[in-house]
C-alpha cells in the first residue's frame, strides 16, 4: 500500500453538469457524451435537485457550451 495520488485525476471528453441536493454545498458530476444527452439530464435532474452547467471537457480544458447559461 502506498500513498495517495494528490495529483488531479483528468476528466474524459464530453459534456458535464453538477447535480446536487438543494441547499448543499457539494454534489457530482455527471458526464454525457453529446449535448442533446445532456440537456435531456438537466430536464431530468433540474426537477428535484440543483443543476450547476460545468461545460464541454476537451484535451482536459473546461469549455463553455455555446448556447446554454447557467440557471
Amino acid at each position: 500500500m502506498g500513498r495517495p495520488s494528490t495529483k488531479a485525476k483528468d476528466l474524459r471528453d464530453g459534456y458535464y453538469i453538477e447535480v446536487r441536493n438543494k441547499n448543499q454545498r457539494t454534489g457530482i458530476k455527471i458526464r454525457r457524451d453529446t449535448k442533446e444527452q445532456l440537456l435531456l439530464a438537466i430536464e431530468e435532474y433540474k426537477e428535484s435537485k440543483e443543476v450547476i452547467i460545468l461545460g464541454k471537457s476537451e484535451n482536459g480544458v473546461m469549455k463553455d457550451i455555446p448556447g446554454l447559461k447557467n440557471s
